[in-house]
């Protein structure tokens, strides 16, 4: 089989899901789906729609068109406050979406009575993480206005923690989110039925002991894909860790020194690396690089060492476990790793 490629075992995948599904839903929260670290992937989909998933979430419309042109049934929200330019293919190819401003909600009023329907929004709330976010202190002002536009329905308030600055979500950011919902729902006399109260950060906050509040919704992807909450990247018991997996092929093996001869400056990336003299060592070229994968994000799961890489070489220190010409390594991902090699053109995926 032509390397390097993704092994994706569907039937892990299903169970991770399954059981994230029915452990969040014993706490009453309902999860989304994420689809983006896979690139909109239909048979993963069709995997997460199976365990009993309904909802899919991705921040790319075209990973959305791509699940829906394949046959995925699901509801499908863009978790992406969409751009102005987009606004008429979310009306088109979206059930809800995450927005921020309301000139992109206006966008999709127009767009929506347009073509006759009804668009479904939920507000994300800024809690502290700084990435996308209405202020707290704005958010009845932009309910106000947006209940005035046509062709839309406010269904609920969303926030994001733990993505840009890792704000970990708690009890008490958790707890505001409710009183923000309840405060929304008086002030406009409206019923808020989506309280998506972030990701696979939520783990710990999610199975603490003390109650959920309003809260109903989580939007899990590494949880799912990689079996670990993302706060700490513990796993979670009972979920598998090997659900996806990169295979490589060792292209070169020899025996070189470990450190590099003659004057040394900047590699092809700006860095300038610090050497270690080891002595000699079995120096085993892999045929994937950063063009192909975030390096930095792959564990190998034979008891050898990544040196280093370039654009299209991943070095490894073979010593302890000889390789040959013609050898597949695997190694485990992380998320970065597994968004960056999904999205390589040069890794395609085969599935189990």
């Amino acid at each position: 089989m032509n390397t390097p490629y993704l092994e994706i075992d569907l039937s892990k995948l299903h169970s991770n899901a399954k059981q994230l599904t029915a452990m969040f839903g014993s706490r009453g929260i309902d999860i989304t789906g994420v689809t983006k670290s896979v690139l909109g992937d239909p048979e993963i989909a069709a995997a997460l729609v199976s365990a009993g998933i309904t909802s899919l979430g991705d921040s790319r419309i075209e990973n959305i068109i791509r699940m829906k042109e394949a046959g995925v049934q699901a509801a499908f929200t863009l978790i992406r406050t969409p751009a102005l330019s987009a606004a008429c293919d979310v009306v088109t190819y979206v059930d809800v979406s995450f927005n921020t401003e309301l000139s992109v909600i206006a966008e999709l009023s127009e767009f929506a009575v347009r073509q006759k329907k009804v668009h479904d929004i939920v507000l994300m709330v800024e809690m502290g993480d700084l990435r996308e976010g209405i202020l707290r202190e704005d958010i009845n002002k932009i309910i106000g206005e947006a209940l005035l536009m046509k062709g839309i329905r406010i269904i609920g308030l969303g926030t994001n923690l733990a993505c840009f600055n890792g704000v970990k979500p708690t009890r008490r950011n958790m707890d505001d989110l409710s009183r923000l919902t309840e405060s929304c729902e008086r002030n406009h006399g409206i019923k808020l039925h989506l309280i998506s109260g972030g990701n696979s950060a939520n783990f710990d906050w999610a199975f603490a002991d003390d109650s959920k509040g309003r809260i109903n919704n989580v939007r899990l992807g590494e949880a799912i894909f990689l079996g670990r909450e993302t706060l700490s990247r513990r796993h979670i018991k009972g979920l598998h860790l090997d659900a996806v997996s990169l295979i490589g092929e060792i292209i070169e093996s020899k025996v070189k020194p470990s450190l590099p001869e003659g004057e040394t400056g900047q590699d092809a990336f700006g860095n300038t690396p610090v050497f270690e003299d080891k002595g000699e060592m079995l120096r085993s070229i892999v045929a994937l690089g950063k063009q192909d994968v975030c390096v930095s994000g792959l564990t190998p799961m034979i008891d050898v060492d990544i040196l280093g890489s370039s654009s299209d070489h991943i070095v490894l220190d073979a010593t302890r476990t000889p390789l040959k010409v013609g050898d597949q390594v695997r190694f485990s991902l992380d998320y970065a790793a597994l968004l960056s090699s999904m999205t390589s053109p040069f890794v395609r995926s085969v599935y189990i």
